[in-house]
């Protein structure tokens, strides 16, 4: 079994690098299991091995979900489209919603299953009142975490793919986390200053949190997740040794929520080998996520022509069968699959202005 990635993470011009974690297998938590279960979990669940997908392998692309508040179906929508097309992808930046989208399709979760997971309950049951709102919020997210376990492996280390998310530490810095315990740095890059109370997060970065949400500084975190993969190639631990620029990136923004959201200005990163595809904000509430399957269906139609056309200029137009299945679930293929016929021309008006490639 190959050991997972260990990657720097970066904070104020500073590196920490965490310490190499047991992989293990978590086992539900206070259930009586009966052997009729787990032909359920099989069918329902993803199973957590603790060994990196092979999907970062040079050619592979890398996705960037931006924040927006609730924005789940959006994402779930623009991750749909990815898997039909086959994109191999290597790994995921995640912040705030994208943290909790990309997070479970790491894990292994095909888009319709992050969808049903990030939908069939209203946020709003599963926030309780904070029982210390001075750490920085009304609500606490005790029980979405509760949740995340029931939902993702114990680490980041034990995902199917390569993934980070964005948060804020306790003096205002941008962090970007990858490795160690994942369901309270999900939470984490989630927790919505004056809304939520910080969460802390336990291992090497305790010590810069307790943390908010990542999007109050930098909604995005392309820069974060291209400068870390940049470490990668020049240390020798990324998708190539060989000296070569980031793979291609995927990246998917939600429309700001509030004016008083972080930078997210992807024309002024300097990013180069990008394509940005931008959804509206969602218009859901804690009590109502609104015309799920709606809005999902609208991003995966937004997304599609353009990343057919993203996968023609990257990948030279070639075909590849898929034997595995959809693209997004564990022991499938990553094969691509190119759509034949249409150009960027072919998607609504909304979508052609608001995407570009680099």
């Amino acid at each position: 079994m190959p050991a997972p990635l260990q990657a720097p993470n970066s904070v104020a011009g500073r590196t920490l690098r965490g310490q190499p974690k047991v992989l293990c297998i978590q086992h539900p938590r206070n259930y009586t299991w009966h052997p009729a279960f787990d032909l359920i979990v099989a069918r329902a669940s993803p199973t957590h091995t603790g060994t990196r997908r092979a999907g970062s392998s040079v050619d592979a692309c890398d996705l960037v979900l931006s924040s927006g508040f609730l924005a789940f179906a959006g994402h779930a929508g623009f991750l749909q489209a990815v898997e039909e097309l086959g994109l191999p992808v290597g790994g995921v930046m995640g912040t705030s919603a994208g943290a909790l989208a990309g997070s479970l399709f790491c894990a292994g979760y095909t888009p319709r299953q992050v969808a049903k997971h990030l939908s069939d309950q209203t946020p709003a049951s599963l926030l309780r009142p904070s029982l210390a709102p001075w750490r920085g919020g009304a609500l606490s997210l005790d029980q979405v975490i509760n949740r995340l376990k029931d939902l993702l492996p114990p680490t980041f280390e034990d995902l199917h793919r390569e993934f980070a998310v964005g948060v804020v530490t306790s003096d205002g810095q941008h962090l970007l986390i990858d490795s160690g315990p994942l369901p309270e740095a999900v939470a984490a890059s989630a927790a919505i200053p004056f809304v939520f109370q910080a969460v802390d997060v336990p291992g090497h970065v305790s010590r810069h949190g307790p943390f908010k949400d990542g999007g109050v500084v930098d909604r995005v975190g392309l820069k974060a997740w291209r400068d870390r993969r940049r470490a990668q190639i020049k240390s020798g631990k990324g998708p190539s040794s060989v000296a070569r620029p980031p793979p291609p990136c995927l990246v998917h923004v939600i429309d700001r929520s509030s004016p008083f959201s972080g930078f997210d200005d992807t024309n002024a990163m300097g990013e180069s080998s990008i394509m940005v595809i931008k959804s509206p904000r969602s218009g859901a509430n804690f009590f109502d996520l609104g015309s799920f399957e709606e809005h999902m269906d609208a991003a995966r139609n937004r997304a599609r022509p353009l990343l057919a056309a993203f996968a023609r200029r990257n990948y030279n137009g070639s075909r590849h069968s898929s034997s595995g299945g959809s693209g997004g679930g564990p022991g499938s293929s990553n094969g691509l699959i190119v759509e034949e016929a249409t150009s960027v021309a072919t998607a609504s008006s909304e979508a052609v202005v608001r995407a570009r490639i680099i």
